[in-house]
C-alpha cells in the first residue's frame, strides 16, 4: 500500500485542532481509531452506536480520525510515528493494530478491541486491572475453539480430518491452536494445520488446505483472516468444503457457520469504557471487558450449494439463518 493511499483513508480532519481544547460544554472529544479492517468496517458502527447512546454526537461533541491498513497490521507499523503526532484525547485500536501500539510511546488512553490474549501479548498486567494505559476488550476463548470442532463434527457426519487456517502472528494463536487440537484428538478426526504469517501467504496456506484431503475447513477469528473472509469463503465454496468461523460476518461474507461473541456488542459496550475514559477515569483501573453473548450463525445458501442437509438440531439452535 502506498503512503498517500494509506493517509487518504481517514475521517473527520478539520476536527484535529480541537483534541488540545480544554474540557467543558462545548468541547468536541476526537477519538483516533486505527484498523486493519477494511471499509466499510462492521466494527466501528457498533461502536458509533455506543457512542451515541451515551450522548456523544458526531459534528457536536465528538469526531473520528480514522486510520486503516487493510489486513496489513505491517503497514500500520511503519506509519504509526506520524499517526501517533495527531492530537488525539482517545486513541481506539481494532485487532491487530493493538499489537502495532504496544511499542507505541503514548501516554494517552488506549482502548482496544482484540481476538488475541492481552496478558500474553503484554499490555496489561491483568484483566481485572490492566496497570497502563490500555484496557478494552478480548474476545479469546480457548472453550470456543473447542466448541467449534464439536459443532463442525455435527454438521459433518462423516467428517474424518480437516483442516484449520489460522493468522500465525496473531497473540491468542497457539492457545487456538492447542484447543483446537484437543478437541480433535477427543473426536478421533485429523487436523491439518495451515498457519500465514501475512497477507501475501494466504495463498500458500489455501493450497496447503486444498492438498490436505481435508472434508472441511476451520478458520481461526482475527483481523488477519477477518479482512480476507470473502476470499476465504470463495475458496471453501469453490473446492466444496464445508467451513467453520468464528464471527457472524465471515458467514454473511458466504462462509457455511460462525459460532462466537457477537462483534457488534462487545462495540457498543466498549462504548462505556470510552464514556469513563474521556471523562479522565485512569485506563488501568477499568476492567479488560470479555463478550457475555455468543451466536451461532448458519449460511442456508452456501449449505444448499454445497448439497449438504444441515441436520434439524443445529439448525434449531442457529440464531441467524442466512437465505
Amino acid at each position: 500500500m502506498r503512503r498517500r493511499e494509506f493517509l487518504n483513508l481517514l475521517g473527520a480532519a478539520a476536527a484535529w485542532p480541537l483534541a488540545g481544547q480544554a474540557r467543558g460544554p462545548g468541547k468536541v472529544h476526537v477519538v483516533l481509531w486505527l484498523s486493519t479492517e477494511a471499509q466499510p468496517d462492521p466494527f466501528i458502527a457498533g461502536f458509533r452506536d455506543g457512542m451515541r447512546g451515551r450522548g456523544y454526537v458526531e459534528g457536536r461533541n465528538l469526531a473520528f480520525v480514522l486510520r486503516y491498513a487493510p489486513g496489513d497490521p505491517a503497514a500500520l507499523r511503519a506509519m504509526l510515528p506520524e499517526i501517533l503526532a495527531t492530537p488525539a484525547d482517545l486513541i481506539v485500536s481494532s485487532g491487530p493494530a493493538t499489537q502495532a501500539m504496544r511499542a507505541a510511546a503514548t501516554d494517552r488512553p488506549v482502548l482496544f478491541a482484540m481476538s488475541g490474549d492481552p496478558l500474553a501479548l503484554g499490555i496489561v498486567q491483568s484483566l481485572a486491572r490492566p496497570g497502563r494505559n490500555f484496557t478494552g476488550g478480548t474476545f479469546l476463548s480457548p472453550e470456543l475453539a473447542r466448541k467449534r470442532v464439536h459443532m463442525l463434527r455435527e454438521l459433518v457426519p462423516g467428517l474424518r480430518t480437516f483442516a484449520a487456517l489460522s493468522y500465525s502472528n496473531h497473540p491468542g494463536e497457539p492457545a487456538e491452536h492447542q484447543a483446537t487440537r484437543e478437541a480433535a484428538d477427543a473426536l478421533g478426526l485429523g487436523l491439518a494445520h495451515a498457519p500465514f504469517g501475512s497477507g501475501p501467504e494466504l495463498d500458500g496456506a489455501l493450497e496447503r488446505v486444498r492438498a490436505s484431503g481435508a472434508g472441511a475447513v476451520l478458520v481461526f477469528p482475527d483481523a488477519v483472516t477477518m479482512a480476507h473472509r470473502a476470499r476465504i469463503a470463495g475458496f471453501a465454496a469453490a473446492h466444496r468444503l464445508p467451513s467453520m468461523f468464528g464471527w457472524r460476518e465471515y458467514c454473511e461474507a458466504g462462509g457455511l457457520a460462525s459460532y462466537g461473541a457477537n462483534q457488534r456488542a462487545m462495540y457498543v459496550r466498549l462504548a462505556a469504557h470510552a464514556d469513563r475514559l474521556l471523562r479522565g477515569e485512569d485506563p488501568g483501573e477499568l476492567p479488560v471487558e470479555q463478550p457475555t453473548r455468543f451466536e451461532l450463525a448458519v449460511n442456508l445458501r452456501t449449505a444448499q450449494a454445497l448439497g449438504l442437509e444441515i441436520p434439524p438440531t443445529f439448525l434449531a439452535g442457529a440464531d441467524e439463518l442466512i437465505e
